[in-house]
């Protein structure tokens, strides 16, 4: 669907009256394959140029598509696989705020099943599906190398305790970024630039679909209509989802709406970076922002217009 730029996202209590959808066909396709990944980096639009105001979703018929999944109280009862009472301690960091509301799921209907857990050699983290063989994820889990190229990168939508049966994993091939975000700690700059675009070796996305991509707005700030999902480390070890709603987001007021950080206190922990912060227009899933980076005090997620450019020439370059 097409809005304005500054026209909000749907409230939560907007979302749960829309109506569960039920797949309309069933899906018949399997493929494999592993290729090298290159590094692309993406200069700002040239003079002139118009950028995107949004990027549009997509969800395959043989999904069903729900906006509130059930919540795994089996999956929940887990061990915690870290303590996080003295992880990142002496500093004594604190990026759960009050109760948590993290809710572990287990849902291949869209738009769930199009977030997963990326793995390189840098650890675990999350990503989502953003085209055909689109995924979005935190430019600080890009393994850099000194020659100029990437190391590999799996993407596994859906992961739960292993790969999805349905959807398998893909492999990134080629990688585009605004700006490289090399951890462990991010600065001021890093942070309105963390997220990548990464090609994958296969169209996953006609098993998941992708989600659609706005460029956020300040407009928006301090109204939670928000949803995050991810791969923590703590409550489940990377091995199973989480999700949160009624998230919200601060843009930075010092800095343009084409790249910002935007801050929040929604509940992340370590293997959530990457994962994505998306409203409903319509019912239909926009993506706005990535996880990025927490500390004691706040927690912060990276976007704007620079973030559609990016999906919009690796989809454009590699359709």
């Amino acid at each position: 669907m097409t809005t304005k730029k500054t026209d909000a996202p749907m409230s939560l209590d907007e979302v749960k009256k829309v109506k569960d959808i039920k797949a309309k066909k069933v899906l018949s396709i399997d493929d494999n394959g592993n290729l090298e990944m290159e590094a692309v980096a993406v200069k700002v639009l040239e003079k002139g140029a118009r950028a995107a105001i949004e990027i549009a979703p997509h969800c395959p018929e043989h999904l069903d598509q729900i906006l509130t999944p059930k919540t795994d109280k089996e999956g929940s009862k887990k061990a915690k696989f870290i303590d996080r009472e003295t992880f990142m301690q002496p500093e004594g960091a604190r990026t759960i705020f009050g109760t948590d509301q993290r809710v572990v799921y287990n849902s291949t209907a869209y738009p769930w099943g199009c977030v997963g857990r990326v793995e390189t050699a840098l650890g675990y983290g999350s990503g989502v599906m953003i085209g055909p063989r689109h995924l979005l994820t935190c430019c600080h889990i890009i393994d850099f190398k000194a020659n100029g190229t990437v190391g590999a990168l799996k993407f596994s939508p859906m992961y739960y305790n292993g790969p999805n049966a349905t959807f398998g994993s893909a492999n990134g091939i080629k990688t585009y970024y605004k700006y490289k975000v090399q951890g462990p700690t991010i600065d001021s700059t890093e942070g309105q630039y963390d997220y990548a675009v990464v090609v994958l070796d296969r169209n996953i996305g006609t098993k998941t679909g992708w989600m659609g991509a706005k460029a956020y707005s300040d407009s928006w700030d301090g109204q939670a209509l928000w949803t995050h999902a991810g791969y923590p480390m703590d409550l489940t070890g990377a091995q199973r989802p989480v999700y949160q709603n009624t998230i919200a987001l601060d843009g930075d007021n010092a800095t343009t709406d084409a790249h910002e950080a935007i801050y929040h206190q929604a509940d992340i922990w370590p293997g959530q970076s990457g994962g994505p912060f998306w409203g409903y227009w319509g019912g239909t899933p926009y993506v706005v922002a990535t996880q990025s980076w927490q500390n004691a005090s706040t927690n912060a997620a990276s976007g704007g217009s620079n973030l559609l450019d990016l999906v919009n020439q690796a989809r454009t370059e590699f359709p």
